[in-house]
């Protein structure tokens, strides 16, 4: 029921439909909580109400009582209160996007345990189609929307670190944690994410060294580390401390000036 001009609640009887694997009603005018009684939809493989007006907090039993998720999109609304450690559960999840939301607090320590993020894809399920934010657009993946790997917590209230366990999703294409309240230092290892294709980090508190890295050698774009006025280093042009001070000369070196001046001396 996509795009359409859907408004009000979701009806309570919805969690009667026990056997749906696919509750696709983004882009309509709908608002209110999510009914309690989706818990009751434990088949759920795609959950999309992106685009719409509910609000509350993001349930916890979506963690709990959805153990098939594969895709969670509750983009653009007006959900609050934290992320729910509760979902880092979900083993097949493969794509999170709570992007434009009012949610706060810190991200999750567990992410790390979304290893549907870092395992291989059966490439014979059917998951339909899905818009996804990806490169600064949206678009529509069908046929190969299982090999998409995306995490998108951008535009929200999070605070403290960029959990290390994010370097554990080893075929995370997508990272978007940009305009939030995010600080401390990027994980040393997210360079080490090979598929990586899409960071963005901007517009936040980070600060320290950006990492270097096989697979961030190949994001030198700047503006995806905008706007984090102590980050330092490229691709930015930001210097960090000590960038300017001559190298100190090795202990090899000292000791041959050494020799040189005493046999001057001599």
């Amino acid at each position: 029921m996509n795009n359409n001009n859907l408004s009000g609640e979701l009806p309570s009887s919805m969690g009667s439909l026990r056997f749906v694997r696919f509750l696709m009603i983004s882009n309509n005018h709908l608002s209110g909580e999510i009914p309690s009684s989706l818990q009751n939809c434990t088949a759920i493989h795609t959950l999309d109400l992106g685009g719409n007006r509910f609000s509350g907090n993001v349930p916890a039993w979506i963690g709990e009582r959805m153990p098939n998720l594969l895709i969670l999109r509750l983009r653009s609304n007006l959900f609050h209160g934290s992320i729910p450690s509760q979902l880092c559960t979900l083993s097949s999840l493969h794509i999170l996007d709570l992007g434009e939301n009012n949610l706060s607090g810190f991200i999750p320590s567990c992410v790390g345990n979304l290893s549907g993020m870092a395992s291989e894809i059966d490439s014979q399920r059917y998951e339909a189609e899905l818009m996804v934010w990806r490169k600064g657009r949206e678009d529509l993946y069908k046929s190969i929307l299982y090999l998409v790997n995306s995490m998108d917590l951008s535009n929200n209230n999070l605070c403290g670190e960029v959990p290390d366990g994010v370097t554990n999703l080893s075929r995370l294409g997508t990272l978007n944690l940009s305009i939030n309240h995010l600080t401390g230092k990027i994980p040393d290892k997210i360079g080490s994410l090979q598929g990586l294709e899409t960071l963005d980090l901007s517009r936040n508190q980070l600060s320290g060294v950006i990492p270097p890295g096989n697979q961030l050698q190949t994001l030198d774009d700047p503006s995806i580390y905008e706007n984090n006025p102590a980050l330092c280093g490229p691709p930015t042009t930001a210097k960090c401390p000590g960038d300017d001070e001559p190298p100190k000369p090795s202990s090899g070196t000292v000791k041959r000036m050494r020799m040189r001046t005493e046999m001057a001396l001599k």
